[in-house]
């Protein structure tokens, strides 16, 4: 993080990064055209004429402070401190108008865009970002410019903060820009512009120092609307712009900028127990990197045998360390299959990087609408751990990214077919989703018009034609052992809660047999927990010992 050691302007950045101020300011706002050719010299600049070259998009919701008239009939369009609104904007578009005029104090202060310079030159007569004054517009008018670019700052825009910033900031050029990083990032050592520039880098741009991982790269492109191929783990210029857009679009209040909610599943996701091992395994390898560096600087090069300078002794150390001695090391629980299986199918907020159990508060322990068919919402332990340790549910799964994954069956033009898509929380948000009980006639199509669906977090009746998915299952949203609980709908959450965790605790029996009231279940996951001897081919027992059973097939 490069602003985790001292403050400075993002400005600073982004000028370290190359970009100039008429580039800052062309990414990051909307211009606005001012015809200034009818201005004379010599006359009272506030009887002149200005115009505005009419943008849509820009004069969308703005007050004139003149009237706007048809220039052919000459009726009253739009009147003087009327808010121009999309109706009347339809108004304007017919009567085929091109420049609005304007008054001289509603440009004046404006901030010039673009950096004008004298004609047929590259002598600068107005430098970007300077607000427009009288002065200004005479010694406009006397070099013959005939149209200025202004800022168009308005409400849920990129706001005035940027500009304002650029102003302010004394540091005007890439090469000061670079210097003045390096100076607040390693204040002691003297600054030259090759080590500014190699440290900027290799904070960012070089893949030997930075990396986003895959993941990093799918978040960012999802975030920021970018398709850049997964493979690309450094940061780019790009990436930088975008994220300073967004945060003032999200200050100044844009319908579409959001600030993410940390609990959603789409922004959690799972370590497998391969990553954490992986971790594990490179910080082995560096540890054994730095002693053979040091081994093959003290020994002498003609002598020396790989065995002398190559010790395994640190990777295996930390594989064992992490297996022997890891908070998320477990001894397998095998009371019953039950039991086993919950155990291989656990998700732990605590750990080496996650949370403790002090620190985490109400909100992280709670259940999210991301939650469902995801993680369980009832089998979780009673006590400190509640919420932090939960369960898998029945049908979910964890992709390639690490995030969960739940399956659904697609529903086209309100007929539900067979094909099976899995979605993540974060593709999930854009789809209506109806449940497993909605009622189906034997075509599979939906009998009733409007049909109880989620949408995003919520509920709501969806007309059937708009349903794009259905639950797979009801027990789609629970846990193996909750799925087991006969009548669950009819149990309090609490009591839910002890008997999942209670089923675990069941000794086995000397003769098992099977339950009188069950939800059919049990014998799947009697299967897959792996505790139950499976013979794979029918035949006749010929004979068992401790070790082995023999079936003559």
């Amino acid at each position: 993080r490069i602003d985790r050691r001292r403050k400075f302007h993002a400005t600073v950045l982004l000028r370290a990064l190359g970009y100039s101020d008429d580039r800052l300011l062309e990414y990051f706002y909307q211009f606005e055209k001012l015809d200034i050719s009818k201005v004379k010299t010599g006359e009272d600049l506030e009887t002149q004429s200005y115009f505005r070259v009419m943008d849509p998009e820009i004069i969308l919701d703005q007050r004139p402070q003149l009237q706007i008239t048809d220039p052919k009939s000459g009726e009253v369009l739009v009147k003087s401190g009327q808010r121009i609104n999309k109706r009347l904007l339809k108004k304007l578009e017919a009567a085929k108008i091109t420049h609005l005029n304007v008054t001289l104090n509603e440009i004046k202060g404006r901030i010039i865009a673009k950096t004008i310079f004298k004609d047929g030159s590259e002598e600068i007569l107005v430098p970007c970002n300077t607000p427009l004054t009288t002065e200004l517009l005479t010694t406009l008018a006397e070099n013959g410019v005939k149209e200025v670019e202004l800022l168009h700052i308005g409400p849920q825009k990129t706001g005035s903060a940027l500009r304002d910033t650029l102003e302010l900031d004394k540091v005007i050029s890439s090469e000061q820009a670079l210097i003045e990083l390096y100076k607040k990032m390693k204040p002691g050592d003297p600054p030259t512009l090759e080590a500014a520039q190699l440290m900027l880098e290799n904070f960012f741009f070089k893949r030997e120092r930075y990396s986003l991982s895959k993941v990093g790269r799918l978040k960012i492109n999802e975030k920021l609307e970018l398709d850049d191929p997964l493979d690309n783990t450094v940061l780019t210029k790009v990436d930088i712009l975008k994220t300073v857009k967004y945060l003032l679009e999200l200050k100044e209040g844009h319908p579409n900028r959001m600030i993410d909610d940390i609990d959603h599943l789409g922004n959690r996701r799972v370590r497998s127990v391969g990553e954490l091992l992986e971790t594990q395994f490179r910080i082995g390898l560096v540890r054994m990197e730095r002693t053979i560096k040091e081994r093959m600087s003290l020994q002498d090069s003609e002598t020396m045998m790989l065995h002398d300078i190559v010790n395994a002794k640190p990777v295996a150390g930390a594989i064992h360390e992490f297996f022997g001695s890891s908070q998320l090391s477990q001894f397998m629980d095998q009371t019953n299959p039950l039991s086993e299986i919950t155990h291989k199918r656990r998700l732990s907020a605590l750990g080496p990087g996650g949370l403790t159990r002090e620190r985490a508060g109400f909100d992280v322990r709670d259940v999210h609408s991301s939650h469902y068919g995801r993680i369980c919402p009832i089998e979780t332990p009673e006590g400190p751990n509640i919420g932090l340790i939960a369960s898998l549910a029945t049908f979910g799964r964890v992709n390639e990214f690490g995030f969960i994954e739940t399956p659904y069956l697609k529903v086209e033009n309100g007929v539900v077919t067979d094909k099976v898509e899995y979605l993540s929380a974060i593709e999930e948000e854009k789809y209506s989703i109806a449940q497993a009980n909605a009622k189906l006639d034997k075509k599979k199509a939906f009998i009733n018009d409007f049909i109880t669906s989620r949408v995003g977090s919520e509920f709501s009746m969806v007309l059937k034609e708009n349903i794009d998915y259905i639950d797979i299952s009801p027990r789609q949203l629970v846990s193996v052992a909750a799925a087991m609980i006969p009548f669950l709908e009819h149990d309090d959450a609490n009591r839910a809660l002890m008997g999942s965790n209670m089923q675990r605790q069941g000794v086995p029996l000397v003769k098992p047999k099977a339950p009188l009231v069950g939800t059919g279940i049990e014998h799947q996951a009697a299967l897959d927990s792996g505790s139950c001897v499976v013979a794979s081919r029918t035949g006749v027992v010929d004979n068992v010992d401790a070790g082995r059973v023999v079936i003559q097939a």
